[in-house]
């Protein structure tokens, strides 16, 4: 088999293909990554963000306790330390600079923004105070600059997370785990004092389909039963299912994966554990879906549907309901992408339409210099590591119209001088290092382990001016 041959660097004399990367998370992080691995075509990024802080849903959506997982932004670290890469932070794409503003700048802009909202219920009582969706909960314990601190007091004494994937299960750990088993995480103090005063004692999952269809990942599931200080509890007659049936038989059954059948044996066997009487509890309730949030002032209760699929493997509901009282809901059925000023957005796959990361218009033709990658190309799926191909995939399409895309704008404006413009202020790299730095202090000072992160806008900036 005969070796391809080496890809060799342009010799045209054209200058560096200048590229904006909306969004700092894995799937910008990762397309920066991509763009400066290959030697084709000289290249510079700037990665753009509207926090001064990188690394997206690395920082603000994998929980504090998941320290394993959050060892990805050291790897993202190293790319935006190359000098071929610029992160530019508090610059929010729509309002500070638009569209226009940027094909001045750059011959291409990468979009990837995620999908910054989560999707609702759709019953009744769903906007009751003590009804919130599980993405706001999340930003609080990650400690997102916009959450508000008294967003959530937690004096609930019951809470109930809809949902079967693995946010549903972070948001049920955290709840259920005590102030002393998150100390040595980075979550920001003020929230930590908040969840040593909470008043959750029991909280409730629901899950609309069986054990065999939840999108939770084993490791997950595992986190959630080593709880040292709350039971864990599953009907047993949800989970008694022959691991030899699997694969065949009823609707429920077929086509289960790999990760389904270790779940259902870790299912099956707390089934038949016995309760340790601990002060806590989370309770699995599979084959329920909420049809109404019940209350009148705020929540006092879900009333649930008891589900099944059908001979097609469609889900429905039997009818029967059970009212469960609780004083707090937590949906989190999905994430969705929103809407880019300017760029064309699919409103029901809330999705940029796309063709091998290229943008595409309403017609379906290709919008020139346009291109996305991450949950806003293909929807809130896969884990951390997906965006990697993900982006690979979309970088390959832009380097593959590089030369058009140099010929349609020799001379692109720096960003300094549309910055200036626009008298724009922005956050750079030292920036963050510096807020950074102050999290390592803070870690230290309050001996609380490698960092514990800053609360707060205000807090951000005096970090940033090495103020704090």
């Amino acid at each position: 088999m005969t070796s391809p041959a080496p890809e060799r660097p342009r010799t045209d004399g054209a200058g560096p293909l200048r590229v904006a990367v909306i969004g700092s998370g894995p799937a910008g992080v990762y397309t920066a990554d991509a763009l400066t691995r290959q030697k084709r075509v000289p290249v510079r990024v700037d990665v753009m963000d509207r926090l001064p802080t990188p690394y997206g849903l690395v920082r603000y959506g994998v929980a504090p306790d998941h320290t394993k997982i959050k060892g990805v932004a050291r790897a993202l670290r190293t790319v935006l330390e190359r000098p071929e890469v610029r992160f530019v932070g508090g610059l929010e794409f729509g309002t500070d600079l638009s569209r226009d503003d940027l094909s001045r700048a750059y011959h291409a802009v990468v979009y990837a923004t995620g999908a910054g909202v989560d999707r609702r219920l759709g019953v009744p009582g769903e906007d009751l105070p003590g009804s919130v969706a599980a993405t706001d909960f999340v930003n609080w314990y990650c400690g997102h600059p916009d959450s508000e601190l008294e967003r959530f007091v937690l004096d609930a004494e019951r809470a109930v997370v809809v949902g079967a994937g693995n946010v549903a299960l972070d948001v049920a750990r955290i709840l259920a785990k005590t102030a002393d088993e998150l100390r040595h995480t980075d979550i920001p103090q003020p929230v930590l004092d908040t969840l040593a005063a909470s008043r959750v004692r029991e909280v409730h999952l629901l899950a609309r389909r069986g054990p065999l269809q939840a999108r939770f990942t084993a490791p997950e599931l595992r986190d959630l039963l080593d709880l040292p200080g709350a039971d864990v509890h599953v009907r047993a007659d949800h989970v008694d299912i022959d691991p030899a049936q699997v694969g065949s038989g009823g609707p429920e059954l077929r086509e289960v994966s790999r990760a389904a059948r270790t779940n259902l044996r870790l299912l099956t066997e707390l089934a038949g554990r016995e309760p340790r009487g601990l002060p806590r509890s989370v309770h699995l309730h599979f084959w329920s879906r909420p049809v109404q949030i019940l209350g009148t002032d705020r929540v006092r209760g879900v009333r649930i549907e008891h589900t099944r699929l059908d001979a097609e493997g469609r889900l429905e509901g039997t009818g029967r309901t059970t009212d469960l009282d609780a004083g707090m809901v937590l949906r989190s059925v999905g994430y969705a992408g929103v809407p880019l000023e300017g760029v064309p957005f699919d409103d029901r796959r809330r999705t940029v339409p796309q063709e091998d990361g290229r943008v595409l218009d309403a017609g379906g033709a290709v919008v020139p210099g346009d291109y996305v990658a991450g949950w806003i190309k293909r929807g809130a799926t896969g884990v951390i590591g997906t965006n990697k191909s993900d982006a690979a995939a979309t970088v390959r399409s832009l380097l593959a119209d590089s030369d058009a895309l140099l010929a349609a704008r020799p001379d692109p404006l720096p960003l300094e001088r549309l910055l200036d413009e626009r008298g724009l202020a922005h956050y750079d790299y030292q920036d963050w290092l510096r807020i950074d730095t102050a999290e390592a202090e803070q870690g230290r000072d309050l001996e609380r382990g490698e960092r514990v992160k800053l609360h707060g806008w205000e807090a951000y900036r005096k970090a940033a001016l090495g103020r704090l």
